[in-house]
């Protein structure tokens, strides 16, 4: 009991920093929504009739008050610029990054996870070699540079994918591939890492003296030993992709929360950009909890703990 009342603390803990830097960080940015929306030739009573109509007239520590107030009330509030409420513009944006961090982490997971266990069983041979050189370079390959390349060789030149947009199914393969390369190269790096600590202790020579095939071996002892590492890496890149799409969805036009985010801070939409901001910092901290989770099934050692 008192560990979830732990986790809760610091998860509100968590989010009320988030607000409290994301609201002051903003109103620190270069730029002003009210010349975004009149243009820098509007006449002072405009101007000061629209501060005064969004709010932005008040003292920070109000306007950060009122914010906090509705917030509560479950009221993201509505767009400057759209007077759209926000609410409906989270509902519309979040499912397409959702269903992009997915895929980018099951293809991240169904190349990095064999790939690693294959390297550790080859370590010291050429295969190893070649997997490790390979996972090395894609980690080391930004997004915003691989995607525009994979864009350019299977959308211009073979054309068989859509360059962006989201007008067809095949539309969320390049991004989805763009993300899911570098966390591939990710899992197979730690998986092999964390499958050779684990291929010598004692447990798995017993296992192997028993008359054990060599795959329940690897299967059921040694890389279940070895999944503790592997879902920490899992469960901080899920957090990563849902934050940190912001790069591939701008680059491949996908209407997700991340450009969305982009469109509102370029537009100075300073509810957008909060609202934004707060639920990608609810959705790290969320996946970290369901992360800890995980951790008590996979080691029984953490669930008596």
């Amino acid at each position: 009991m008192m560990g979830v009342i732990q986790r809760l603390t610091s998860l509100l803990t968590v989010i009320f920093g988030v607000l409290v830097l994301t609201f002051l960080l903003i109103h620190l940015v270069p730029g002003d929504p009210v010349d975004v929306m009149l243009g820098e030739s509007a006449n002072v009573a405009d101007r000061a009739a629209l501060r005064a109509d969004l709010g932005l007239n008040q003292p920070l520590i109000q306007q950060f008050g009122h914010y906090v107030v509705k917030l509560m009330q479950g009221d993201f509030g509505q767009s400057i610029h759209t007077q759209t409420p926000i609410t409906e513009l989270i509902k519309a944006r979040y499912p397409a990054t959702l269903k992009l961090a997915l895929l980018s982490l099951l293809i991240g997971v169904v190349i990095g996870v064999p790939l690693g266990v294959f390297a550790a069983l080859k370590a010291g041979h050429w295969q190893d070699f070649v997997v490790t050189i390979v996972s090395v370079r894609l980690s080391a390959m930004p997004a915003f540079w691989l995607g525009p390349v994979l864009m350019l060789i299977f959308a211009v030149w073979l054309g068989w994918l859509p360059v962006s947009g989201m007008d067809s199914e095949a539309s969320i393969i390049l991004p989805a591939v763009t993300l899911g390369f570098g966390l591939s190269a990710i899992l197979t790096r730690m998986t092999r890492t964390s499958l050779l600590e684990v291929l010598n202790d004692d447990y798995i020579r017993t296992a192997r003296a028993k008359g054990l095939s060599e795959q329940t071996v690897i299967l059921r002892h040694a890389l279940r030993a070895a999944l503790l590492p592997i879902i920490t890496i899992v469960g901080l890149q899920m957090g990563s992709l849902l934050a940190g799409t912001v790069i591939t969805e701008t680059i491949f036009s996908w209407d997700g929360i991340g450009r969305l985010l982009v469109e509102s801070i370029e537009k100075r939409d300073y509810p957008v950009t909060q609202a934004c901001v707060l639920i990608v910092a609810l959705s790290y901290v969320l996946v970290n909890l369901f992360t800890d989770i995980l951790y008590s099934l996979a080691d029984p050692r953490v669930r008596h703990a």
